[in-house]
């Protein structure tokens, strides 16, 4: 009888010992696995609007060089185009328009974190020739003299649906039209315009100030076309929320407004 009491106690110290040891291989697995997670890199995907990468590309490098866990990728682009990469699952952070159309759409379509949702940047629509231009332009009613006009497809660049609004509230739509070409964000057109391919465009003031090629000769007259805002959100299918709301928040520092105001943004807040 004692014998098979002890034959049981020594079976319940092995169950003991094994569960001891088995426990702290676990906690060191867990620690090890915490540790290899700590190590790893966030990465974010900021969809913004093709006029933004100038200063983007300057913030990138100011925030990664604060935050060494985190890694900024860009994806540049109209913002008709990003909203529809978003709508279609395409990985995205956090999505910055050039219009408030796009972002109330995926508002809409309960895309975005809502209470993220603010405009951060302003900007205007100016009108744009090549440096050497002769042709006498040097206004929104001058546009007729130009041959070719560029401008951003209305469809999908915001760019593009304020150059209508301008040239409708001068009853000049339908002419324009007729000697339009179409690009596929602004950034195309300020090109088009800078080598000479086109004889004058509308784009944003930050574009135009981006190019020693080409010259302002007007700013769309005042109330001819809906506000230039940029809007940005949070993208509710991201993975990193809370990283992508601290990059959001960073972006509305003086430091990054700085950065945005040196190429010609004005601050929206």
């Amino acid at each position: 009888m004692k014998k098979g009491i002890k034959l049981v106690l020594i079976a319940c110290l092995c169950v003991l010992a094994f569960s001891g040891c088995k426990k702290d291989i676990s906690t060191k697995e867990a620690s090890a696995t915490n540790e290899k997670g700590s190590n790893q890199k966030t990465e974010l995907i900021i969809s913004a609007a093709a006029s933004l990468q100038n200063a983007m590309e300057e913030i990138k490098t100011l925030y990664e060089a604060a935050n060494k866990k985190v890694t900024l990728n860009f994806n540049f682009g109209s913002s008709g185009a990003l909203q529809q990469q978003i709508e279609q699952g395409a990985p995205a952070d956090v999505f910055i328009s050039a219009a408030e159309k796009q972002m109330a759409t995926l508002k809409g379509e309960e895309l975005m974190v809502d209470n993220t949702i603010s405009i951060l940047l302003k900007n205007k629509v100016v009108l744009i020739v090549p440096k050497d231009s002769t042709l006498g332009i040097t206004s929104f009613d001058d546009i007729l003299k130009a041959k070719v006009i560029a401008l951003g497809d209305p469809a999908s660049v915001p760019a593009g649906q304020y150059a209508e609004q301008v040239f409708k509230s001068l009853d000049l739509l339908e002419k324009v039209q007729k000697q339009a070409t179409y690009g596929k964000d602004v950034t195309e057109v300020l090109a088009w315009v800078r080598t000479g391919n086109a004889d004058a465009g509308v784009v944003y003031q930050t574009d135009a100030q981006s190019s020693k090629e080409v010259k302002v000769v007007a700013e769309a007259p005042e109330g001819s076309h809906d506000d230039v805002i940029y809007p940005i959100g949070v993208v509710r299918a991201s993975k990193e929320v809370e990283a992508a709301k601290a990059f959001l928040d960073y972006l509305k520092t003086d430091e990054a407004m700085k950065i945005f105001e040196k190429y010609g943004f004005i601050n929206g807040q």
